[in-house]
């Protein structure tokens, strides 16, 4: 029941924002890119993912398709990171990224450090990115006006001891149906390449 009021809510908002057809486009959707897309690698998946201490959103699938571990850190907040992608489902004209961020060791800042700026408690700075197409799809919004939020969980609050987990997600706009794979961006966090869409 939750999953389907959950995917109602975010048919209404990217109605809103322009993402579907017919509508004018927002701030959430894609974008062309004038220079080729850097590539980075992807890591093997692990055997087993981690129990999340903090959950915004359930996961929509429960095997790792990509995962990367990484140092993060700004000002006095410094630690390891390994971020587990979880599902990259492809719903009608949407896209669902879900993702677990597990602490390895410090403290990581996940408050505002996947937002686009440093008061943006979301995770709106994370971005698809079709390299074939040159096309990069930022994180679907509710509205196209300045106080338009990130159809996205929400990250206020969360720092993470060593051990603690948060399970996030986003909504994008669905790349092409011919578009099998594609590379996740992630601020601070760096690039997943060739990540498979359900």
């Amino acid at each position: 029941m939750r999953k389907t009021i959950a995917l109602a809510v975010a048919a209404a908002a990217l109605a809103g924002c322009g993402v579907l057809p017919g509508v004018p486009q927002g701030s959430g959707g894609e974008e062309r890119q004038s220079r080729p897309v850097s590539e980075s690698t992807t890591a093997s998946a692990p055997a087993q993912q981690p129990e999340p201490a903090q959950e915004s959103a359930p996961p929509q699938q429960s095997a790792v398709i990509a995962t990367k571990e990484t140092k993060v850190g700004a000002g006095d907040m410094y630690g390891e990171a390994r971020v587990d992608l979880t599902g990259l489902k492809r719903q009608g004209r949407t896209t669902t990224l879900t993702w677990v961020i597990t602490a390895l060791d410090g403290k990581v800042n996940v408050h505002n450090s996947l937002g686009t700026g440093t008061l943006d408690f979301t995770v709106s700075g994370v971005a698809l990115i079709d390299p074939v197409n040159a096309k990069r799809y930022r994180v679907a919004r509710n509205g196209t006006g300045a106080d338009a939020t990130c159809v996205c969980a929400g990250t206020q609050g969360q720092f993470l001891e060593k051990g603690e987990a948060s399970t996030l997600y986003a909504v994008f706009a669905a790349p092409p149906a011919d578009v099998s794979t594609i590379n996740v961006e992630m601020p601070g966090i760096g690039v997943f390449t060739d990540v498979p869409i359900a």
